[in-house]
């Protein structure tokens, strides 16, 4: 009975030195901070650097602590700091970095990374390679639309316009901030309770935070701090973590300057969550975002498939500054010699030339009967993505009149095509250094003498209409070839260097038909761009032409991906679906001196702009499929140049007359002949009836 007793005894003890050394390795892991993560994440694969086989999600321990146990650290808390003015990253040893997936290089230049930079100098926190993590991983898209409204949730809103679907990266509100179209997502309550998160809708190895407060004239509205979460199912959520409490990341300090937080390992997750800690003290919870992070691979996922964009053109698909832009240029001259040629038209006020590209069978000569046409684009140096279309469509033009497309081919031969990539380098050069999704909205939108060069010409419509207004008086002021004021010529004028460039290079060459790229929305606008009633801001002003302009503009938007798909969402706050992807600049907003109307009447040229895109300044990774949007209607809007009437207008002896002037009956806005051109100079005289006559023959 009494060995019954000890057998028995010993064997309780044997079962509670189990279970204490059972718990006790509980508790060993409890202590490592990563357990949570380790736990929920254990199934599945981990892909933060290339590996032969998937590795399940564990975040690197720091370094010298080998396997041994961490100590508990208590949570630290980041108060907000002041937000700085965009500045260059500072130069520091590269580490190894992780390689990307193709195309996904980044241009982000100045980063500015707050939490994580704090870490990686803090004992308690884990170490990060930025580098890696900076060029790792793109945008998910929530500036760009690729995250659709769908994919946005918040625990509550103050009302619609305030919702979650506002709630992305440079979104701007509308004039009234009304409920519909207002400038972030806004929480309808000010506590700590409150989230926004986006559904990835496939794993994802999130890497960084990028946030803003919230766009308004009069309201001043931002989050100063915030946590990250990230969930596999939508409830059960792992917070990122520094040491073995929760990390606060510090957020805003103002409301448009974008802040860029990485974490301090990437996380794989399907959803990513902001939980904000802090906010402006006279403020509300608002914030605009945009997520960085890298899809894993999943060849099941059906939605992800069916939404891929890829394009079979060889081109070089990168943002280049100021040297490489003329590097590519200097390489496409090279490859088509007998069809190209390098010119500049003047410089920008840091001294940068202006250079453009001629595309042409006998480049450097016009060609009579043969009609010239233009693009050009950077006027706004943020608006980054028509620049980059126009070098590749240099690429493009030049590798397909080598391979013998016909199409190319008779384009090329039957027109003089002058492309300007960039015409505000200054500008360019700025944004460039905030990087493409840093700069905010208007960083580099200007010269470097803070002038907007879209509307920086001479106002000819109030000449031409105070000119109109006076019928009984003899008409001093023609419809068409309206002259410069005299105080636009001076050199006290408040014109830039760039302005007066463009003005000279449209009164050499005849132009007929121009578009120039412009970023930001999602439409073409075509004159006229300025209201006609006084103290109105917004109103149809049609020109003369006003039904060519309409086909013009609907030549490029039908052709475009997008701009007629009457199930995309709206950049901002216009909806341009009811003109099919068009709209007259006037009863859009109103703005004088702009280059289409300056173009209309003080030249032959018909021009329009062409808004290219939601994101002025999209990621590398993007410009492939942006591309694909743009490539067709960009050829299709140069090959309006041929429709119409052109011919020769001479007198009774064969000769040209130069400046004849040539009016259709109904249509109040006449046109000119031109003068031949030799290379480089002007020489002869004879008469190319541009497009303007096909024009105004529509409306006989």
């Amino acid at each position: 009975m009494a060995r019954r007793g000890a057998a028995a005894l010993a064997l309780a003890l044997g079962l509670l030195a189990v279970a204490l050394a059972r718990v006790g390795a509980q508790g060993a892991a409890l202590q490592a901070p990563d357990y949570y993560v380790q736990e929920t994440w254990s199934r599945e694969p981990y892909y933060a650097r290339p590996e032969p086989e998937p590795e399940p999600f564990s975040p690197p321990l720091p370094a010298g602590t080998g396997n041994g146990e961490r100590e508990p650290r208590p949570p630290e808390s980041r108060p907000p700091k002041t937000a700085t003015k965009p500045k260059k990253a500072p130069k520091r040893e590269r580490l190894a970095p992780e390689a990307p997936p193709p195309g996904k290089n980044s241009s982000r230049k100045g980063v500015r990374t707050k939490s994580s930079e704090k870490a990686a100098s803090d004992d308690h926190s884990v170490p990060v390679a930025r580098d890696e993590v900076r060029e790792g991983c793109p945008p998910l898209g929530l500036e760009t639309l690729k995250i659709t409204d769908f994919q946005l949730h918040a625990s509550t809103s103050k009302r619609y316009g305030l919702g979650a679907h506002r709630g992305r990266l440079n979104i701007q509100a509308g004039i009234n901030e009304n409920d519909f179209y207002d400038g972030a997502w806004c929480a309808g309550r000010n506590d700590l309770h409150q989230w926004i998160e986006v559904d990835a809708r496939r794993l994802t190895k999130f890497t960084g935070v990028i946030t803003q407060g919230r766009n308004s004239l009069w309201l001043s509205d931002w989050v100063t701090s915030y946590k990250v979460m990230v969930s596999n199912d939508s409830h059960t959520w792992v917070t990122v973590k520094n040491g073995s409490g929760d990390m606060i990341f510090e957020g805003n300090s103002e409301k448009e300057i974008p802040v860029l937080n990485e974490l301090p390992v990437p996380m794989v997750a399907r959803y990513i969550r902001i939980n904000p800690r802090s906010w402006f003290d006279n403020g509300s919870i608002c914030m605009r975002m945009e997520i960085l992070g890298c899809p894993l691979p999943d060849p099941n996922n059906y939605y992800h498939r069916r939404n891929e964009m890829t394009t079979t053109d060889d081109l070089d698909f990168k943002h280049h500054n100021y040297k490489e832009m003329r590097q590519l240029m200097k390489v496409v001259n090279e490859m088509c010699p007998n069809i190209t040629r390098i010119y500049n038209i003047g410089k920008s006020h840091q001294g940068l030339k202006l250079y453009a590209v001629e595309i042409s069978d006998h480049p450097g000569e016009h060609e009579v009967g043969e009609p010239e046409f233009h693009y050009m684009a950077g006027a706004h140096g943020n608006e980054v993505l028509g620049r980059e279309l126009m070098l590749l469509l240099l690429q493009f033009l030049c590798q397909e009149y080598l391979a013998g497309n016909p199409r190319i081919v008779h384009l090329v031969e039957e027109t003089r095509i002058h492309i300007l990539p960039s015409l505000n380098p200054d500008g360019y050069e700025k944004a460039y250094e905030g990087g493409s999704e840093l700069g905010g909205w208007s960083l580099g939108r200007w010269t470097h003498d803070g002038i907007d060069i879209n509307n920086n010409f001479p106002d000819l419509n109030t000449l031409l209409w105070e000119a109109e207004d006076r019928q009984n008086l003899p008409r001093k002021v023609p419809n068409h070839y309206i002259a410069i004021p005299e105080w636009f010529l001076s050199e006290n004028a408040t014109v830039a260097v760039e302005t007066r460039a463009v003005i000279a290079w449209m009164e050499k060459i005849p132009f007929v038909l121009g578009g120039n790229l412009q970023g930001g929305e999602l439409v073409v606008a075509y004159p006229y761009d300025m209201v006609r009633s006084l103290w109105k801001t917004q109103e149809h002003s049609p020109t003369p032409d006003d039904h060519v302009f309409r086909w013009l503009a609907y030549s490029y938007a039908s052709t475009h991906r997008l701009m007629t798909d009457a199930r995309r969402r709206v950049c901002h706050t216009e909806d341009f679906q009811k003109e099919d992807g068009t709209v007259n600049g006037a009863s859009w907003h109103t703005v004088a001196g702009s280059l289409n109307d300056f173009s209309y009447l003080h030249t032959n040229c018909f021009e329009l702009s062409i808004y290219v895109g939601c994101d002025k300044y999209p990621h590398e990774s993007e410009l492939p499929e942006e591309w694909e949007n743009n490539r067709e209607s960009l050829i299709v809007f140069m090959e309006q140049v041929h429709r119409g009437i052109k011919g020769m207008v001479r007198d009774a002896h064969g000769k040209g007359i130069p400046n004849a002037i040539i009016s259709v009956e109904g249509v109040n806005h006449d046109i000119r002949t031109g003068m031949r051109r030799a290379p480089e100079r002007l020489a002869g005289i004879s008469s190319h009836i541009p497009v303007t006559s096909y024009q105004s023959s529509h409306s006989a």
